[in-house]
């Protein structure tokens, strides 16, 4: 059995300054700040690449809608979908992102919004704007499930396997850490795949059909295996 680190949620703390505070930052978002700048940076490589028809403020740009749409969307999810109760005793809970808690199923959402929404604004195709954004997804979600591991949440199964951890708040049996699983393989396997399948000019659809795909199976393993 494997000892989860127990991480201090906290990754920096300053202050307090004149009486406020202090300023903690946490995992949590630091996890989702370095998936936005990954995202960024390839977007705009992306856009250097012969015949992209993008440029560097479309990218920027584009970046600030899935960012607003992973966001948005994601603890809109959390909340409506897993913890509804808690939100009614509670609204301002909502806003409190930093505390951890945000749905996959619900950035999805944002994030389809937000892309269609880009796409009007720049008259972009809504597939020709997910073809350019596919590559880039995993990154964010390597980072965000690595996210959840530090935060605790998330666990997997009860196992005995070796690679088995007791989770806070998991019960006083070893888990899968089925964060990292996901982190591995929906995250850093699946940008390999579908980075090298977009470094080739495909038709469209292709490159998102693939990263669909490839997130499918490798979620399937994840849940199943």
């Amino acid at each position: 059995m494997l000892t989860y680190p127990d991480i201090d949620p906290v990754a920096l703390s300053i202050g307090p300054i004149a009486g406020y505070g202090p300023l903690e930052v946490h995992w949590y978002g630091l996890m989702y700040l370095i998936g936005f700048a990954a995202a960024l940076l390839l977007a705009n490589y992306r856009a250097k690449q012969p015949g992209s028809n993008w440029n560097k403020d479309q990218v920027s740009d584009l970046i600030f809608y899935g960012a607003m749409g992973v966001i948005i969307g994601g603890r809109a999810g959390y909340v409506l979908f897993y913890n509804f109760g808690q939100f009614l005793d509670n609204p301002v809970w909502l806003f409190q992102i930093w505390t951890g808690g945000m749905s996959f199923h619900g950035g999805l959402l944002g994030v389809l919004v937000a892309l269609w929404l880009f796409g009007r604004k720049y008259k972009k195709g809504f597939f020709e704007v997910a073809d350019f954004t596919a590559p880039i997804v995993p990154i964010g979600l390597m980072t965000g499930r690595i996210g959840n591991f530090i935060g605790g949440e998330l666990w997997g199964r009860v196992t005995d396997s070796p690679l088995g951890m007791v989770f806070p708040g998991g019960g006083p049996d070893p888990r899968h850490p089925s964060q990292l699983y996901q982190a591995a393989l929906e995250g850093l396997a699946l940008f390999i795949v579908v980075w090298w399948f977009s470094s080739r000019p495909r038709p469209q659809k292709a490159v998102g059909a693939v990263f669909m795909i490839g997130y499918g199976c490798f979620r399937f393993i994840v849940e199943f295996f």
